[in-house]
């Protein structure tokens, strides 16, 4: 097992970042999406929950996703919490697997978010059945396939603001005075 070795210092996100990133999240899931690509449309809010889940799990908690869930159903002309109630048993599962997840490589990440993403669908699809809806077939579970390959290029993008500036000046990046 190869972990991604010692983890980097990185500065805490701010409120209003994650605020910004979710509402940004909303906005894509948002677009008119059509045809093909409306299948292999990933969950953004919940990759952007999850991300935020996995990184920050002390500024995002179990009330942000069920605002955020209860957003996505009234948006979507869901049945009402069906996405809040899948957004919080998978903020729950990332925050239980956090430090695991935070110790591999952003690849391994994404394998081990695969199964979160996944577990946010059979939940949001286990409550449209109840609700007597037919079943949508295994093509429902495609955006998770798409979420996962975004997963790496999403941390990089959420990253950044976190990341220290490089030290340009010559003389201390050398380590002497």
């Amino acid at each position: 097992m190869h972990f991604a070795g010692s983890p980097e210092l990185l500065r805490p996100a701010s409120r209003k970042f994650i605020l910004l990133t979710l509402v940004c999240g909303l906005l894509l899931n948002l677009l008119p999406w059509h045809g093909l690509a409306l299948l292999f449309r990933p969950d953004f809010v919940a990759l952007i929950l999850l991300f935020w889940a996995i990184h920050e799990p002390r500024k995002l908690g179990f009330t942000a996703a069920w605002v955020a869930g209860l957003l996505m159903d009234i948006s979507d002309g869901a049945a009402f919490g069906q996405h809040a109630l899948a957004y919080v048993v998978g903020i729950y599962a990332a925050i239980l697997l956090h430090r695991r997840i935070q110790r591999f490589t952003l690849w391994q990440q994404a394998a081990h978010v695969l199964p979160l993403l996944l577990l946010l669908q059979a939940t949001m699809m286990l409550i449209r059945l109840f609700g007597g809806a037919a079943s949508p077939g295994l093509g429902y579970f495609l955006s998770c396939l798409t979420g996962t390959v975004l997963w790496p290029a999403i941390s990089q993008l959420f990253l950044l603001p976190q990341r220290g500036r490089q030290d340009t000046d010559p003389v201390y990046s050398t380590g002497h005075k």
